[in-house]
């Protein structure tokens, strides 16, 4: 019994530990230049998929999914905490599905738990914008946030191709993405018909994370299909795990700031509000 209780203490101790020594080998790690930004009437719109299921072709049941929580809930807290305006869409609007294994104890960030504090962020994912009603040229920065959701809808959806063109050709919005939220930009074109991202330097999750969390039949990959859509495809990998890497890259006309995973979200965002920071001072 006493060996029992001398092994039982040390799992309670470990799985009380366990979030600090995921963060310390990489998971949601602080970004060392945050800054705090005043960007007092400026206005940000995040983008989630719809999609909940994680299903494989042909079938319409399987494990809950969505948008991964931080990915969302990280850079809307960067955005609000800088004074601007945040609102909330999905493909389809309405309520967004979350992946539940975003809020499971040892992998919540900071800003998952504010979120679940926060009745007027649960307000706004409950009853998200649809993003064909949506004008995104009034916004100065268009994010969209990741998922396994996201692989299901995000980069398939001709409409989230159109606003992302839109947007661009607006001059004005700053378009952001992190992990599976780059499939956004797959589709969207140019006034003379061709990608949009070719050659343009930017990041989405890595093939070898997917493999790595063994997920194999979701339908788009984001790493594959930004590099066929003519993208310089960056990345960072882990000596281990790609899940504890983390990369954030500008396009040369600083107008697309793209993050790795879910790690890469408060870097995103600060670079994103840096570049407004500098054209507002200009």
């Amino acid at each position: 019994m006493i060996g029992f209780g001398v092994l039982l203490g040390i799992v309670i101790v470990i799985a009380l530990l366990l979030p600090t020594i995921l963060k310390s080998i990489g998971l949601h790690p602080d970004f060392e230049g945050s800054q705090q930004y005043d960007l007092s009437g400026k206005r940000a719109l995040i983008i989630t998929t719809s999609h909940g299921v994680l299903n494989k072709p042909n079938e319409t049941t399987g494990k809950p999914t969505g948008v991964f929580g931080s990915e969302m809930t990280v850079p809307y807290y960067e955005f609000l905490d800088a004074n601007m305006e945040v609102d909330i869409a999905s493909i389809k609007g309405g309520e967004i599905p979350i992946d539940p294994q975003s809020f499971i104890y040892f992998i919540k960030d900071d800003a998952d738990k504010r979120y679940l504090k926060d009745e007027i962020f649960q307000e706004k994912v409950k009853n998200s914008l649809a993003i064909d009603k949506i004008d995104v040229t009034k916004y100065d920065v268009v994010f969209f946030a990741g998922g396994w959701g996201a692989a299901y809808d995000m980069g398939q959806s001709e409409i989230v191709a159109q606003k992302v063109s839109e947007a661009y050709y607006a001059q004005n919005p700053i378009l952001g993405s992190v992990c599976h939220g780059a499939l956004a930009f797959i589709q969207a074109k140019d006034t003379t018909g061709n990608k949009l991202i070719k050659g343009r330097t930017m990041t989405g999750v890595t093939q070898k994370q997917l493999d790595q969390l063994g997920i194999k039949f979701t339908p788009l990959h984001p790493e594959k299909e930004l590099k066929k859509a003519g993208a310089n495809y960056q990345a960072n990998h882990h000596s281990t795990k790609d899940f504890f890497a983390t990369i954030t890259v500008v396009d040369e006309e600083e107008r697309f700031v793209t993050g790795q995973n879910q790690n890469s979200g408060h870097e995103t965002a600060q670079k994103i509000m840096e570049i407004m920071a500098k054209k507002s001072q200009k």
